[in-house]
């Protein structure tokens, strides 16, 4: 699935933007979270856009869960996640959880299942870049604004 199409030029051009990133954190995550839960899992706001999951990890410094949704690009039989935090300075604090502890746990499509998170080095970015950027082509717009090399994670189920 991508985003394409008159709507969809118009949402990456809204959520690329610097107010997106400042309102979006609060707003949209939280909505999520609650249409997940009420869902029993099955739904997501914004998986009407992108391909979402609910990833839950191991707190980096709580060691208590933490679960978000993500934008995420499932291909083949593994599944990528970009750290993209809205194209803000900061990582997100999920990309420091998993480089602690990748061991972790996703909630897909109404399926909850263990994964096994890696941090690909810039050579594997590099060869799945143009597969992300075909999802969500503003993820390039973040890393200009940003001025950090994102974060990309490979999820294998264990």
């Amino acid at each position: 699935m991508k985003v394409d199409g008159p709507v969809g030029r118009v949402v990456q051009k809204v959520a690329g933007s610097p107010v997106f990133a400042r309102i979006a954190p609060p707003i949209i995550t939280p909505l999520d979270k609650l249409v997940h839960r009420l869902s029993g899992g099955r739904l997501l706001l914004s998986k009407g856009l992108v391909p979402v999951l609910v990833l839950t990890t191991t707190g980096a410094r709580s060691g208590e869960p933490r679960s978000v949704p993500l934008a995420c690009v499932p291909h083949d039989d593994v599944i990528y996640l970009v750290g993209s935090n809205f194209g803000r300075e900061k990582h997100p604090a999920w990309t420091g959880n998993l480089l602690k502890t990748p061991r972790a746990e996703v909630s897909l499509d109404g399926a909850t299942f263990a994964v096994d998170a890696r941090l690909l080095t810039d050579e594997e970015k590099a060869e799945v870049w143009p597969l992300l950027l075909e999802m969500w082509p503003t993820y390039d717009r973040y890393v200009e604004r940003s001025g950090r090399n994102l974060r990309v994670f490979r999820l294998t189920r264990t």
